[in-house]
This record gives C-alpha cells, sequence and structure tokens, in this order.
C-alpha cells in the first residue's frame, strides 16, 4: 500500500472518501504506535491486542466527526489513552472484593505475561512504573518510551505542557528513588 502522508489521511477524511481504504491506511500507518502506547498503559500482550482492536473499531465508528483541531495522531491517542484506562477500571472492578489496588493489578499482570522477557533491570523499571500514580504513569511512558514532545503530550492528555513536565519530573525523581531503596 502506498505511504499517505498525514495530509492525505485528511484529505480523505474531509472528502468521505472510501471509508474502507481509509481504515486500512489508518491501521497501517498508526497500529504499531498504539499497540505500543497501550501496551505501555496494560502491560499485558493480549489485553493490548483486544484493547488495540477496540480502539480500531472506535476510530472507525468515529473518524467523520474529526474536526481536524488537533493531529490525527492526538486524537487516536486520547481515544487509546482512555480506552486503555476504561479497561483497566473495568477489569479492577472485577477484583474489588479483594481490594486490589491499580499497582497490584499491573504488578499482576507483569508476572503473568509470558510475552515479556526483559532483562531483570528491565522488568524491575517496568514495577516501579507501575507503582506511579495513573497520570504519571501514562506520560512517564509517553515521553521515555515512545518518545513523544512535551507539547505533544499535552495536547493529546489535554492538559499545559508544564503540568506535563511537572508530572514527568515528579515520575522521574519516584522510579530514581525506588532504584535508591532496591
Amino acid at each position: 500500500m502506498t505511504d499517505y502522508s498525514d495530509d492525505d489521511i485528511l484529505k480523505m477524511i474531509f472528502e468521505n472518501n472510501d471509508s474502507e481504504l481509509l481504515m486500512k491506511v489508518i491501521v497501517e500507518k498508526y497500529h504499531f504506535r498504539i499497540y505500543n502506547h497501550v501496551r505501555s498503559i496494560l502491560i499485558s500482550h493480549e489485553d493490548a491486542n483486544d484493547v488495540t482492536q477496540d480502539i480500531f473499531i472506535k476510530v472507525w465508528k468515529e473518524i467523520y466527526k474529526f474536526r481536524g483541531d488537533s493531529k490525527l495522531f492526538s486524537w487516536m491517542y486520547r481515544i487509546a489513552t482512555n480506552e486503555s484506562i476504561n479497561f483497566i477500571r473495568k477489569n479492577k472492578k472485577h477484583s474489588v472484593l479483594i481490594r486490589e489496588s491499580t499497582e497490584n493489578y499491573l504488578l499482576s499482570r507483569l508476572t503473568a505475561d509470558t510475552n515479556i522477557n526483559g532483562s531483570k533491570l528491565q522488568i524491575e523499571l517496568q514495577k516501579a512504573i507501575a507503582k506511579l500514580p495513573e497520570k504519571q504513569r501514562h506520560i512517564f511512558n509517553m515521553r521515555y518510551f515512545e518518545e513523544l514532545k512535551f507539547k505533544d503530550i499535552a495536547e493529546i492528555l489535554g492538559i499545559t505542557e508544564g503540568g506535563v513536565k511537572s508530572s514527568y519530573h515528579f515520575a522521574e525523581k519516584k522510579i530514581k528513588d525506588q532504584f535508591k531503596v532496591d
């Protein structure tokens, strides 16, 4: 398939072109990045696959509502972030009876996922990240692993760039402190 630019994709959206071709182009262009973002939030490969499919279904249903106020990628990232958070909240509700926190939920997914085969240091880093508050965890993952600019993270999350920088630096400090303790 031809490599479509973001401008080509926006043109396809606003001209109401063939939605099947449009979705093929969007999935081909963004699947890897969206999956990695979701995986950084959910940790589990299987959960990330399921949620990523749900995200592209939602994008397909909502694509013609996209107004172009932000980058298409930012709009999709926001959907991916929200769907991932909703997935965690929904699955956490099933474990409320045993009072499992988000941190414990993520740690259990980390140890249960057979697709995680990183070094001991990588696994310890993931454990430290799982202990961060939700907002800091998302910001840290987007900046550190996905190498997004603070400006783009702010746009995706709908917060100020200063707020993103502050949250990132607090997260970074907590992770460094965690490694000093362990």
